[in-house]
């Protein structure tokens, strides 16, 4: 069974551990309580395929900045998400997209852009159509997602693998096992 490392990242407060609960759990965190760092295994099948999922949901507070190499450098695609009732939120992803490409030291990392909170519209900052030419001008998927309600929650996780599929297809990853040496 294939192993995927999805690394959740965002700001503080943009609902990144509610959205990693409601998906492995089909859990509503409804109390903030700010993350350090939480690790999560969850098996799904995604197109017909068994696959482990390593999401690790990381800190969006400044303070624990100093971590993000490490699991930028370890994962293989990454949700970026931001909170639809704050354009703070929306504005730090530019720094963290960039940050990913420095560190992964390509400009083609499998990304999703997930504007959340979608359930509280009538508070909304950041438009949609801006999310969407954002998400286009990166190259990257966009969904708008409620963890409170559940909504794209499951398609955003589903379609990072998917992308880490395309990117680099079961046979590419081989290349890195032991081959076995043939003298002629």
């Amino acid at each position: 069974m294939r192993e995927y490392k999805l690394v959740v990242l965002g700001a503080g407060g943009v609902g990144k551990s509610a959205l990693t609960v409601q998906f492995v759990q089909s859990i509503f965190v409804e109390k903030y309580d700010p993350t350090i760092e939480d690790s999560y295994r969850k098996q799904v099948e995604v197109d017909s395929q068994q696959c482990m999922l390593e999401i690790l949901d990381t800190a969006g507070t400044e303070q624990f900045t100093a971590m993000r190499d490490l699991y930028m450098k370890n994962g293989q695609g990454f949700i970026l998400v931001y909170s639809i009732t704050s354009m703070a939120t929306y504005r730090e992803l530019e720094d963290l997209r960039e940050q990913i490409l420095r560190v992964k030291d390509t400009d083609k990392v499998p990304m999703v852009l997930a504007g959340n909170k979608c359930d509280l519209e009538s508070d909304r900052m950041v438009a949609r159509d801006s999310a969407q030419q954002l998400a286009a001008s990166w190259g990257c998927a966009f969904y708008e997602t409620s963890a409170r309600q559940k909504l794209n929650v499951d398609e955003v996780f589903f379609d990072l693998v998917r992308q880490i599929n395309k990117q680099m297809p079961e046979k590419a990853r081989e290349t890195g096992k032991k081959k076995k040496c043939v003298i002629l």
